[in-house]
């Protein structure tokens, strides 16, 4: 807890941050009708900030345009190749976590992970090309409903999943903070690695799905751990392309989490969902 909310506010420390706020989010929620003047300018706040960014994020574009024309006329077209790096390696541990971890829990639920990605590939491909999961919200929980899930199951899990299960927005976001780190040439010892991981696992939680999301929050999380925010200028000139790929893996979290919960709850109907796979 921060002993001065504002100095923490004006320093930039978010983990202090981050525990004040689901301190007062959890008393707000205790006390019931009176938090409803503060819930709604809180809410009208959060509006207004995203307000904002979506303004910034607009012209982000031509600014990250110029930086990187400079840094080719600056030190050649190898200054891309770090980034040509960052993005084979995002994409590589996107694949790695979604066929070996969510493949492992896949299994222990006693289904395949390629059969939620063949009932879910029209789905996937619409959250590619917008790089929004709430595009897809509606129909993956119809079809998870199909495939064994109860529909007071999905329609619990995954609204919240879409707040606190960003699994591909998580791993993104420290593979990317470490990125800067070494780009900079600043080593980070193993302790702040986790500190880092940890920070970002938290700060992902309740981001709205909508593209472009992931790069706030990283912004914020970097200056919390002194690393320089302005390596990120980089990174979004390709965010949009590691935004497609890790808005999949939020998909694929999510759709997996019904079946693990329906599982731990005992009302999966796995023969309804077999038949359901059979028919596609």
């Amino acid at each position: 807890m921060p002993t001065n909310l504002f100095e923490s506010l004006a320093k930039g420390d978010l983990l202090p941050i981050i525990f004040f706020a689901v301190f007062f989010g959890l008393g707000l929620a205790a006390i019931g009708e009176k938090a409803e003047p503060v819930k709604g300018f809180l809410s009208g706040t959060l509006e207004a900030v995203f307000w904002m960014i979506n303004k910034i994020l607009k012209l982000a574009p031509i600014g990250v345009f110029a930086f990187i024309c400079t840094t080719v006329m600056t030190f050649g077209a190898s200054a891309l190749i770090p980034l040509a790096k960052l993005v084979l390696v995002v994409v590589f541990a996107m694949i790695f976590f979604i066929i070996v971890v969510l493949g492992i829990v896949a299994r222990i639920c006693g289904i395949s992970i390629f059969s939620i990605i063949k009932i879910l590939k029209d789905e996937l491909l619409l959250a590619f090309s917008t790089s929004s999961s709430e595009a897809v919200l509606p129909v993956m929980m119809s079809k998870m409903e199909k495939f064994g899930s109860p529909k007071e199951v999905t329609s619990f899990v995954i609204p919240i999943g879409y707040s606190f299960n960003l699994d591909g927005s998580a791993l993104y976001q420290s593979i990317a903070a470490l990125f800067v780190a070494q780009m900079y040439d600043m080593h980070l010892s193993l302790t702040e690695q986790l500190v880092l991981m940890a920070t970002l696992m938290i700060a992902s939680k309740g981001m709205a799905g909508v593209p472009g999301v992931s790069i706030v929050v990283l912004l914020t999380t970097l200056g919390s751990m002194h690393l320089p925010a302005q390596g990120l200028a980089l990174i979004i000139g390709i965010d949009r392309l590691l935004d497609m790929v890790r808005t999949c893996v939020n998909v694929m979290g999510n759709a997996l989490s019904t079946i693990f919960v329906a599982k731990w709850e005992k009302v999966y109907d796995k023969e309804k969902g077999q038949k359901y796979l059979n028919s596609l």
